[in-house]
Parts: C-alpha cells; sequence; structure tokens
C-alpha cells in the first residue's frame, strides 16, 4: 500500500491509543524494525528509545526469538488451555518459579499487563471469601499506575492518573501519599504514617495492597526508596494483608535488578508480569502466587479460581517467552544495563541546564526528563522524528527505556536528540 494511501485509511479507520479520531495527530508508518531501529516508509530510520513501550528488550526481529516462533508454530499456534496443556507453558511456569521471589510458586496466564492486575486482585477477593472473610478493597498510592481495564483503573491514582473521566463508577480503593523518599534514601517514620494508619484502619476490608515495585510508572516515572517498600511489606504481614507487586514494567531487568523486589529484598504474595515476557513479540501477561493462597482459593468453595482467557498460555506466546528468558539470562544483561544507566546519566546531563527542566533521573534502562510543563505532543512528536529517533512522550515526561542491546553510539545519538528537541520545544 502507497504510504499516502495508508495514511488516509489510518485516518480513516483506526483509532490508536490515547488519541482522538479526528486525525489531527500525526502517525508515522513503519515498514519494518531490526535490532534498534525503526524503518519508516519513506525509507528514513529512528532509533528507538521505547523498546515498543518498554517491552522489546532484545530489539527486533531477533534470529532466536523469531526462530522460536517459526519452531512452535509446525506444531500449533494455539489450542484451549481448558482441559489441555503443553510443553511451552509448563517450561516457562517452571522458569518464572525459579526466576521470580521465593514463595510465588503458582502460575495464572493471561493476555495482558491489564489483565494480569485483574487476574491478581480477583485472586484477592477470592482469597479471602475462601477463608470467610469479605474483603473487596485495595490499597495503592497516588502516583501510581496499573492497567486501563476496570479493576486496574480503580487502583491507579484518581486525582493525577489518566482515569479521573470513570472515577464515578469505578470501585471505591484506599490510597497512601505517594513515596516521598527517593531511590537509595531512607524511609523514616513520617514517610510511611499515613499509610500504616490506612492499614490500621481499614485492614479488616482491605484485600491487598498493590504496589509498582521502586519504580511508578506512567503515573509519573518516579523512583522511590527500597526501604520504604520494605516497611510496606512489614505492614503488610503485621496486618496481615497480601501484598501484590506489579512488574510490568519492571520485569526482566529494566531496573538494573532482575525484578525490581529485590532492590528491597522483599516477595510479594501475588506477582504481575508481562510486557518484556516475550520479548517484545506477543502479548502475554502472568500472574504468580503462593501455594497458601492458591490452596485456599482451590479446597474451599467454589472451589475453582473464576476466571479462565481464551488464549490462555497461547503456545507461540510462550515458546518465544522461553526463548527470550534464555537469551536474556546468558547476556551479559547486567553489564548491559548498567552500561545504559551511565550513558543516560552522561548523554541526558544537559538537559538539567535547561531553564523547561525540573528534574532528570535515572534508574538501570530509565532516564526520565521530567519538563515544567507538558509537552505539545503534535510539535515535539515530529521534532523527534526530524532528529533521527522514535521517543514518545506524556505529559511533562521525556523518558527513555531503550534496548538492553543499544550500543553506546546509538544511546548518546538518542540522548543527544532528546537534548536537542528539548531545548527547542519547552
Amino acid at each position: 500500500m502507497e504510504n499516502t494511501s495508508l495514511l488516509e485509511s489510518d485516518a480513516c479507520f483506526l483509532w490508536h491509543p490515547y488519541s482522538a479520531m479526528n486525525g489531527r495527530a500525526r502517525v508515522f508508518p513503519v515498514a519494518s524494525a531490526r535490532g534498534v531501529r525503526l524503518k519508516l516508509a519513506n525509507g528514513e530510520e529512528l532509533i528507538d528509545g521505547m523498546s515498543s513501550w518498554w517491552c522489546a528488550i532484545h530489539g527486533y526481529n531477533h534470529p532466536l526469538l523469531n526462530a522460536a516462533i517459526d519452531s512452535q508454530l509446525q506444531d500449533m499456534s494455539h489450542v484451549m488451555f481448558g482441559g489441555l496443556t503443553h510443553a511451552p507453558a509448563v517450561t516457562l511456569a517452571e522458569q518464572l518459579v525459579k526466576l521470580t521471589p521465593e514463595h510465588l510458586e503458582n502460575v495464572f496466564f493471561s493476555d495482558s499487563g491489564s489483565v494480569a492486575v485483574e487476574v491478581a486482585m480477583k485472586m484477592a477477593i477470592q482469597y479471602w471469601h475462601a477463608k470467610g472473610q469479605s474483603r473487596q478493597r485495595f490499597l495503592s498510592l497516588c502516583n501510581g499506575y496499573h492497567g486501563d481495564t476496570f479493576g486496574a483503573m480503580s487502583v491507579c491514582d484518581p486525582v493525577t492518573g489518566m482515569h479521573r473521566l470513570f472515577s464515578g463508577i469505578l470501585p471505591s480503593q484506599l490510597f497512601a501519599p505517594a513515596p516521598q523518599p527517593g531511590f537509595g534514601e531512607p524511609c523514616r517514620e513520617e514517610h510511611i504514617r499515613e499509610f500504616r494508619n490506612l492499614m490500621a484502619n481499614h485492614a479488616h476490608e482491605i484485600a491487598a495492597v498493590i504496589v509498582e515495585p521502586v519504580v511508578q510508572g506512567a503515573g509519573g516515572m518516579r523512583f522511590y526508596s527500597a526501604d520504604y517498600l520494605q516497611q510496606v511489606r512489614s505492614l503488610c504481614d503485621e496486618y496481615e494483608v497480601l501484598l501484590i507487586a506489579d512488574e510490568i514494567a519492571t520485569g526482566f531487568g529494566r531496573t538494573g535488578k532482575l525484578f525490581a523486589c529485590e532492590w528491597a529484598d522483599i516477595s510479594p504474595d501475588i506477582l504481575c508480569l508481562g510486557k518484556a515476557l516475550t520479548g517484545g513479540y506477543l502479548t502475554l501477561a502472568a500472574t504468580l502466587t503462593t501455594k497458601a493462597i492458591g490452596h485456599t482459593i482451590s479446597n474451599n468453595p467454589p472451589g475453582i479460581f473464576m476466571h479462565g482467557p481464551t488464549f490462555m498460555a497461547n503456545p507461540l506466546a510462550c515458546a518465544v517467552a522461553n526463548a527470550s528468558i534464555e537469551l536474556l539470562l546468558e547476556s551479559p544483561w547486567q553489564q548491559r544495563v548498567e552500561q545504559i544507566a551511565q550513558g543516560l546519566e552522561q548523554g541526558l546531563a544537559p538537559c538539567r541546564k535547561l531553564p523547561g527542566v525540573a528534574e532528570v533521573r535515572v534508574l538501570g534502562a530509565i532516564g526520565v526528563v521530567e519538563l515544567k510543563q507538558a509537552v505539545d505532543m503534535n510539535a515535539i512528536q515530529p521534532a523527534f522524528v526530524e532528529a533521527g529517533v522514535w521517543v514518545r512522550p506524556f505529559g511533562k515526561l521525556v523518558y527513555l527505556m531503550p534496548a538492553f542491546i543499544m550500543e553506546e553510539e546509538d544511546l548518546a545519538q538518542l540522548c543527544a536528540a532528546v537534548v536537542k528537541v528539548v531545548a527547542a520545544h519547552t
């Protein structure tokens, strides 16, 4: 299809994420992708700073991941998981149990990160139901983000989050202030006081606390104290409340640890994974929990967990997830993430001198330039493309989450483009 025709049809029929159906927001047709580069339909190449919303950690068109898809396709692309099983799913479950924090031994697969959160919330509610208790509320953190489906929206920040429009029809949850101590800082009593008070007053009705460990993602790209997370775990134990860790964005090495919970040396009762699980090839998510929770739900009426996605444990997705995890573990990923962190720190540092910039922060393979005012997407997005990079800001945040394979020269070029464009548009 010709480029002009493609764009016309796109404007006519397609609704893109967080956009209006009025054709005003410019989109850029991609013809192919390889390594860390997107090739546009007009022949231009862009260095991708987003890893396709943080999931393509090995870059694009990786031969080993391609081969895993091709091999699995010869056997079956999909089979229902109700009453059936298959090797890719069993192998992946074994891998996840082995790699994730201790005591997480039961794995439930679903289609996306938001659904993994829905599963976790239903799991927590059904656990307490099985124990004869009606606990149906959740305690979350301000500036948190957990997805776009209804249950997930209800535990996102109700004031500064993206889902204020739906606040009147979402379940009413409890929210503690966003963690104040930054990453690497101690958490003092005053930092955790309001969270503790909410637990003390509402533990009897709280099914679970849900947090994004160490990094609050789409709610503001905030990096917070591992000590705070450790104290949250302790309070959950003290008040007998489950802890859900949403590692959909942070899992598989993004922060410099395989899982962000490791920074605090804690294990949640329920863990949500997605995004990088398949290396960005296919949509797949997992919700892991303890045997105690699994057995409690399974041994009390109704005796089954009430959820079952049609494409649960899709064999193609599980096969490429197994290959992606193997590829990650066999690579010097810690060294690569550390090198990326150093490159981001050095490359984005000039932004600190720009008058429109409030803060620059880096953790692992995450670099954030927080502005004083929200960006004009219609102006800044084409400017990044003209600079030869793909960066997709939101609100006041211009951020980078490059693939782990990105070389020093490409990273330097990516950061230089951010400095140039931010300087020109703030």
